[in-house]
């Protein structure tokens, strides 16, 4: 089987085309250094010649200062040409999707949640996925989304709260804290990257299917700092009210993952607590 994998030199992108490798496919990634996804002509153009039996559709876009950031923004996290440029051999697409394409909500959620997205990425998000469902049905091609909670692990970027908590418990250094109670849903990169396989691998998965994955357990940043520290057994200082947050924070944010348990046989196989060891220790 022949994966492409577009953002495979992203977060994720690096530990889906790993799994992929130790399981036996052949891999193709397109990478910000190897087109530009932005291009319509040049990303289909590189679709066609990686001729995959599945695509991994990961490459995401978040820069929005200026116009032509956004355009470009827009682009690549709508993909609306791939579809089009898919060869007739590929039958399904995976999408990782966003939980910030949902709009918030105090009680769990599910994917018949409502679409409200949270800030300009959520949107970017949301639009992709429901023209990746229109193009792919009308095209014959089983396309699933996930839609992913808090993402962490190993090898993220160093600006995201986990390496920045970590860097911290290494060098001394101060956490900066939002003023204003902020939970998310922490969920693994390694049990994002199993939902993905599991999704490519299930020829009976209804097209057009969305599947929540998290955990179901939302934890405060203040609470991911404490663990933290029991993990590393070093002092993390903080300042709180020093970060400025973001728009679509909220004090709740949390999964139901139950679908994806019927549809994939999927579960969360690492808590908040053993993924930071894993990732403190790597």
């Amino acid at each position: 089987m022949r994966a492409l994998v577009t953002g495979g030199g992203g977060f994720v992108g690096r530990h889906l085309a790993a799994r992929l490798r130790a399981d036996g496919w052949e891999v193709v990634g397109l990478t910000r250094a190897t087109v530009d996804l932005a291009d319509p002509v040049t990303a289909a153009a590189a679709v066609r010649a990686a001729d995959p039996d599945v695509v991994f559709s990961l490459a995401a876009g978040r820069a929005k200062a200026t116009a032509a950031e956004r355009a470009a923004t827009v682009a690549v996290n709508t993909s609306p040409w791939l579809v089009d440029a898919l060869p007739d051999r590929c039958r399904a697409v995976v999408r990782l999707g966003s939980s910030t394409e949902y709009a918030a909500s105090p009680r769990p959620l599910t994917e018949d949640a409502r679409l409200e997205p949270r800030g300009f990425f959520g949107a970017t998000k949301a639009a992709g996925s429901l023209l990746l469902q229109a193009a792919a049905a009308e095209r014959g091609v089983r396309a699933t989304v996930l839609r992913a909670f808090q993402v962490y692990g190993p090898a993220d970027h160093p600006t995201r709260l986990v390496p920045v908590v970590l860097a911290a418990a290494r060098t001394g250094g101060t956490v900066p804290l939002p003023g204003r109670l902020s939970r998310r849903d922490w969920v693994w990169v390694g049990d994002v990257v199993d939902a993905c396989v599991r999704a490519a691998e299930h020829p009976a998965l209804p097209a057009g299917t969305v599947l929540n994955i998290g955990t179901g357990v939302q934890t405060s940043t203040e609470e991911l700092v404490a663990t933290a520290q029991r993990v590393t057994g070093r002092p993390i200082a903080t300042s709180p009210g020093a970060h400025p947050g973001r728009d679509w924070d909220t004090a709740d944010w949390v999964a139901d993952p139950s679908a994806a348990r019927r549809a994939l046989g999927w579960k969360p196989t690492v808590d908040l607590a053993e993924g930071l060891a894993r990732t403190w220790a790597a």
